[in-house]
């Protein structure tokens, strides 16, 4: 008789959290004296929103493929079981 062995896997991957929108003073005066930071903040978040775009598109790929053997785990639970 086959035993069915199922594993548990690591669950969930690391989280993929978006960045949080650069702040952006409502008074032109204020822009004009943190330019630099400002501007730092925007190179940052565009960095950070494409690092989460590739989180995303890797928890996409594992999701797909845990579902594909979770799908197979079934299959053969449904064998060993006779239904």
């Amino acid at each position: 008789m086959p035993i069915l062995l199922v594993v548990p896997g690591a669950g969930f991957a690391d989280s993929c959290l978006a960045p949080t929108r650069p702040f952006v003073p409502s008074d032109s005066q204020s822009m004009l004296d943190y330019k630099d930071i400002i501007r730092q903040d925007f190179e940052d978040y565009i960095s950070d929103i494409q690092s989460y775009f590739r989180c995303l598109d890797s928890e996409r790929a594992r999701a797909f493929e845990e579902a594909r053997e979770v799908s197979e785990d079934y299959g053969r639970f449904l064998q060993l079981v006779g239904d």
